[in-house]
């Protein structure tokens, strides 16, 4: 990440910090509605502020989950400073290479600030974490629609997993019962199956 007070051509790449909550979130709107899915959004400035990190801030005494890169054109004249995008993120682990690696869970680019290259300073800075912890891998998922963002990711080296079927269980989703009816939430009845963890000291 660079950072400087002198004018430059290049955009600067900066962690966010606690006051950036609010532009976060309203990068995560817009992202959601270019997606087509803002009724899905649930997040708020207090969910984000008590599960985010701040590497950044120092005095921040939470550890959060996932991190944040900010991305600002060059400076100009006379002219507001304009958040142009973000790449949210946080650190995996490969058993099979037994090595860290980086999800990309969001990435983002303001419709104004789009064939600058800003998507590509966003992965480069997220690959070069990645070699910072000797990892092994960086990786994301894109929407099967998104044709054009496939087609640009493809273009940097990326590869499309089509041998893997993305799962989840969500905390808001109905189980489905035997009979085909929806019972309990699903996250919740799994989570009756775990009975807590023992591990011994010594």
């Amino acid at each position: 990440m660079s950072s400087t007070s002198l004018p430059t051509n290049e955009p600067t790449v900066r962690y966010a910090t606690e006051s950036d909550v609010p532009l976060i979130l309203s990068l995560i709107q817009e992202l959601a509605a270019y997606e087509h899915e803002t009724s899905s959004v649930r997040a708020t400035h207090a969910s984000l502020l008590s599960t985010l990190s701040f590497p950044s801030s120092p005095a921040s005494s939470r550890p959060g989950y996932a991190r944040t890169l900010l991305i600002y054109p060059p400076e100009a004249p006379g002219q507001p400073e304009e958040c142009a995008g973000f790449a949210l993120f946080f650190y995996t682990y490969s058993t099979w290479r037994a090595r860290p690696g980086i999800y990309l869970e969001d990435l983002f680019v303001r419709p104004a600030y789009r064939g600058r290259g800003y998507g590509k300073r966003l992965l480069g800075e997220l690959a070069r974490l990645v070699r910072e912890v000797d990892g092994g891998r960086l990786e994301w998922a894109c929407l099967k629609w998104n044709e054009k963002s496939l087609g640009f990711y493809e273009a940097l080296g990326a590869k499309r997993m089509d041998g893997w079927v993305g799962l989840r269980v969500e905390d808001d989703e109905k189980a489905q019962g035997e009979g085909g009816e929806k019972g309990e939430k699903a996250l919740e009845k799994l989570a009756g199956w775990g009975k807590g963890a023992r591990w011994e000291e010594g």
